[in-house]
């Protein structure tokens, strides 16, 4: 063997542990990830669906790991583009650091490649098959099992397939007149299901569009009702005697078990009522319990922080509509090759790059926060140990399509300068201008005026109960009609 072939079977044996490796560390993550959405998923599911023996149990249990594989693959979307961003600062800042030669874009491309080839399986055949599976009784006449269930199901999402294909084909071709773009769609894999997710990614990015804004405003109720807030004009001890007055009168017309000859009360409303009236007791005991430094100082740093990360939300994104206006390189485009450990993707350096990802991370809650407070999706908002199955795979749908929008949406408000790698790049209203000039101006007023209207009644209300107008009884207006004599 000569010295070039022995270079050759050298870099072949290199190219080869590189790729073992990357599966590796792919296999690695993705399990963390399974287990952990396991265990969440349990913490919300039904225990009596899966206590039983019998085939529902068994029907249930399947679709159970098929959204347990769908959540994983919705927190690895949203993961994406963090790791992707600290991996290259990493690389900058260690270049020749032996310990962190696995980290190349070879492992950043495949794991890009591998979320947007388990989305597409995710929304296209798992949670489709997933629902139909816990709702299928088997045909008329068959043998009852879960064979079964799996034939019904299986000609049920065939028959669901064609009609969706054939729905994105002739809306193809009405929107697009080109021949050569409706001749492409018989490419299935090359060309249809790319084209399908990219109109599933522009639902979930005008999803984020409406969901963000409105969770960026609600982050700030959300974390009052977590922390202490400040004594501010306020006497607990008299609230507390109060509260406690009206809960022991409550309690004891419960407990009575009688009515009154002139007053018929209603029980389950006086439960309701008493629930509602300890609750708010509990509430006033924590904050008379909390220290100084948890009332002064814990919601204080909080409620900034949360105004400061707003506040640089839209400024960012107010400086890449102008971005748009002047440079072409601002819209949003996709590479095949990631340059890692090349250029760092922000101007201020590390300290921009974790600002970035902090960012990421919060449009992200904020967006999930927006969605469960909307009065359309507030159904879906799963309870403890008892959410129904197909509640979780709802979840988990919608979950999947906000975090795999999440990429797009980060790149198109200007969040990162990290470009979309694989198919996440080949999205084809990407690339109009209008579309995304557009999209930024409406996420910067809606996010602007949720915030004026939040903060404008917040404020309001505070004041209002600070200097107690609100035990004052409201004034009652009469108006007087004179009477028309006949």
């Amino acid at each position: 063997m000569n010295l070039g072939d022995h270079d050759l079977l050298s870099a072949r044996e290199q190219l080869f542990h590189e790729r073992v490796r990357e599966c590796i560390i792919c296999t690695l993550l993705f399990g963390s990830l399974y287990i952990l959405c396991y265990f969440i998923l349990t913490y919300f599911k039904r225990h009596t669906d899966f206590t039983t023996v019998d085939e529902d149990a068994a029907v249930n249990r399947i679709a159970l790991w098929l959204c347990t594989f769908t959540l994983a693959v919705s927190l690895g979307a949203v993961l994406l583009l963090p790791f992707s961003i600290i991996g290259n600062e990493v690389l900058l800042s260690f270049p020749q650091n032996y310990y962190i030669q696995w980290l190349n874009g070879s492992l950043i491309h495949g794991l890009w490649n591998l979320v947007f080839l388990f989305s597409n399986l995710s929304l296209v055949f798992l949670m489709p098959f997933a629902y139909f599976f816990t709702e299928s009784e088997g045909f008329a006449g068959s043998k009852k099992g879960i064979m079964a269930r799996v034939y019904e199901t299986f000609v049920v999402l065939l028959l669901l397939t064609l009609l969706v294909l054939g729905m994105v084909w002739v809306a193809s071709a009405i929107l697009d007149q080109d021949g050569a773009s409706r001749e492409s769609l018989y490419d299935l894999w090359e060309y249809y299901l790319p084209y399908l997710y990219s109109c599933i990614s522009l639902f979930g990015v005008l999803l984020l569009l409406l969901c963000t804004p409105f969770g960026l405003s609600r982050m700030f109720t959300v974390t009052g009702t977590l922390l202490v807030k400040p004594r501010l004009l306020e006497d607990l001890d008299e609230q507390l005697s109060c509260t406690g007055f009206e809960e022991a009168a409550i309690s004891r017309k419960i407990n009575s078990g009688k009515t009154s000859c002139w007053l018929n009360f209603d029980v389950e409303m006086l439960r309701q009522q008493y629930l509602a009236i300890h609750a708010h007791r509990i509430t006033l005991e924590t904050r008379r319990k909390a220290s100084a430094w948890q009332r002064n100082l814990g919601y204080p740093l909080a409620m900034v922080s949360l105004l400061s990360l707003t506040g640089i939300s839209v400024l960012v994104v107010c400086f890449h509509v102008l971005e748009l206006l002047l440079d072409d390189a601002a819209m949003p485009r996709g590479i095949q090759d990631a340059p890692l450990g090349k250029v760092s993707f922000s101007v201020f350096g590390s300290f921009g790059a974790a600002m970035q990802v902090i960012l990421i991370f919060y449009l992200m809650i904020s967006s999930v926060v927006g969605f469960y407070s909307s009065p359309f999706f507030i159904k879906l908002l799963p309870e403890q140990h008892n959410t129904a199955m197909t509640k979780i795979i709802g979840n988990c749908v919608s979950l999947l399509v906000l975090s795999s929008a999440l990429p797009v949406l980060s790149r198109t408000l200007g969040i990162t300068r990290f470009d979309l790698l694989g198919d996440f790049g080949r999205f084809n209203w990407l690339g109009n201008f209008y579309i995304v000039f557009l999209y930024n101006m409406l996420f910067a007023g809606l996010t602007t005026l949720c915030l004026v209207k939040k903060f404008t009644w917040t404020v309001q209300a505070e004041l209002i109960r600070a200097v107690g107008l609100h035990k004052l009884p409201l004034p009652v207006t009469r108006s007087y009609q004179p009477s028309k004599l006949s």
